[in-house]
């Protein structure tokens, strides 16, 4: 479809509208309930219930939805209003993979309408996958309950251990996690039951889905916007690609580490479970901590020691710790490689976005400040997303068998609007320096895409005549030659033939025969007149 067709038509075509939607959601569901599903199995956890309850539960939470367990835990000693858990926890793994694939294919659905789109199509576009995402996720919330029952001789929770990551020790340790306290419980079977909080769910679906879209927009440097919107082309989509690459490349990151650590691991399963599931929430508690954000949490009880070392003995000192990156290394110096390792991303993503921003004939100075500031911008709402996202929040009160979880919990949250300023001064340092190097290399500009070059894509008849097409060739690099272009050469004596272009002059006058016309009818047009 041409812009010039989309322009005349105006209307909304709605079928393609839910066509598209369905597709999106459908993908992006798949994606969900198959990590959960795999996940989970590789845990063991389908030894205890039933896979599919579990995995709808799973999906809800990793859309932002709420699970609420409930049972009888009477085999732990308690009953009543003794025996109590709760747990937030959000599986990133999960949403991440939905996320992942519905933002492709609601962008592939905008492509597919032409280089621009208007703000009531956008709209009804994103209206119509937010409304069926939530549909679905209801669905899922009245499937998503079942009881299990908890049995520690078969899951085998004390023999999962996780090595660390080489050289950052305790970032991956998670053995002294709580399914490796639950082996005390071997001889303990309980029936607990999980259900879904449907108005929380329905809620945080709606937010999760608007969030993943905004994103997708924003991050997308070739989908279409409305011509209103079209400096979002130069000015942020640039910064917010390069950061979201980045941001994937350290999951990338952490699930090879999570692969190299169970090559040389007995359980294997476990192991590649746990990423698939919660690889993405250690990685990204990670990058905050490395860019020096704060964290503040307490661990007491027996959960105390659920923490790998050395954030075991920090929080269990106190009852409200500062976490920091210096607090962790005073007792474990090779902690400073985290803040290394985030440093170089953060000046990945300020080259990359240097090499995506066009230079439009700005000097050094100017190219360098708006690259920096569309940097900051992105790396201060991003940071503190981060936060959120990975926050943890557990308490329990067990006790069986000589384990006494009385009163044990763990909180551990990290702070919002310190990591938003730091966030605007990272990205404000990186961007000027990686525009920098950019600049110095020759890169700079060199991967922007063709929207973000055009200066005058404020419209779809400028934005016509800006992108190359089969009616709008781009210009060749150099001016046409016919003694080194074979296709501009004609063979000699074609020029006079009614098809081949060739000089055109005044034909030469006929001579005309003197005399009286011919009585009869006149002669055919370029015959002659007489017959003398």
């Amino acid at each position: 479809m041409s812009v010039g067709d989309n322009e005349v038509r105006g209307a909304i075509r709605w079928g393609d509208v839910l066509l598209a939607s369905i597709a999106s959601v459908s993908w992006a569901l798949v994606a969900m309930a198959g990590t959960a599903a795999l996940g989970l199995h590789l845990l063991g956890a389908d030894a205890a219930g039933a896979l599919g309850p579990m995995s709808a539960a799973v999906v809800v939470l990793g859309a932002g939805g709420s699970v609420t367990p409930s049972g009888d835990v009477s085999a732990f000693g308690l009953s009543g209003a003794e025996a109590r858990t709760a747990i937030d926890f959000t599986p990133l793994g999960v949403g991440l993979a939905g996320a992942l694939l519905l933002a492709v294919f609601f962008l592939r659905s905008l492509r597919a309408v032409g280089a621009w789109i208007s703000g009531a199509e956008l709209a009804a576009r994103a209206a119509a996958v937010a409304a069926l995402f939530v549909a679905v996720v209801a669905g899922l919330a009245w499937a998503g309950h079942d009881l299990i029952t908890l049995d520690g001789s078969q899951l085998g929770l004390g023999q999962v251990k996780v090595p660390g990551i080489p050289g950052l020790p305790g970032l991956g340790d998670v053995g002294g996690l709580l399914p490796g306290r639950l082996a005390d419980l071997a001889d303990a079977r309980a029936k607990v039951g999980f259900s879904v909080d449907t108005g929380r769910s329905l809620a945080g679906a709606a937010c999760w889905v608007a969030v993943v879209l905004v994103i997708a927009l924003l991050a997308s440097r070739r989908g279409p916007l409305p011509p209103s919107w079209t400096a979002l082309h130069r000015a942020v989509r640039p910064a917010a690609s390069a950061l979201v690459t980045v941001v994937l490349v350290a999951v990338a990151a952490g699930l090879a580490a999570a692969v190299y650590a169970g090559i040389g691991d007995n359980r294997p399963r476990q192991i590649a479970g746990a990423a698939l599931l919660g690889a993405p929430n250690g990685v990204w508690q990670a990058i905050p901590l490395g860019l020096l954000v704060p964290w503040h949490g307490h661990a007491s009880g027996t959960l105390a020691g659920a923490l790998p070392d050395p954030l075991d003995r920090l929080l269990g000192a106190k009852d409200d710790e500062s976490v920091t990156l210096a607090r962790l290394a005073q007792l474990d110096h090779r902690v400073w490689l985290l803040a290394v390792a985030t440093g170089l991303l953060m000046l990945y993503a300020g080259v990359l976005a240097a090499a995506r921003t066009p230079v439009e004939g700005r000097s050094l100075g100017a190219f360098a400040g708006r690259c920096a500031l569309s940097l900051a911008a992105a790396t201060a709402v991003a940071l503190p997303l981060m936060v959120w996202l990975t926050g943890i929040s557990a308490s329990a009160s067990l006790s069986v068998l000589g384990f006494d979880a009385f009163g044990a919990g763990i909180e551990l949250h990290g702070d919002a609007a310190l990591a938003f300023a730091l966030g605007a001064g990272w990205g404000l340092a990186a961007g000027a320096v990686g525009a920098l190097l950019a600049w110095t290399a020759g890169a700079a500009g060199r991967r922007a895409a063709v929207l973000a070059r055009v200066p005058g894509a404020a419209g779809p008849r400028e934005e016509a005549t800006a992108a190359p097409g089969p009616y709008n060739p781009a210009p060749s690099y150099r001016p046409p030659n016919p003694d080194t272009n074979p296709y501009l050469k004609l063979p000699p004596g074609l020029h006079g033939t009614p098809t081949m272009p060739g000089p055109r002059g005044r034909p030469p006058a006929r001579p005309r025969p003197h005399g009286p016309p011919e009585d009869g009818p006149p002669p055919p047009p370029g015959g002659p007149r007489g017959r003398g």
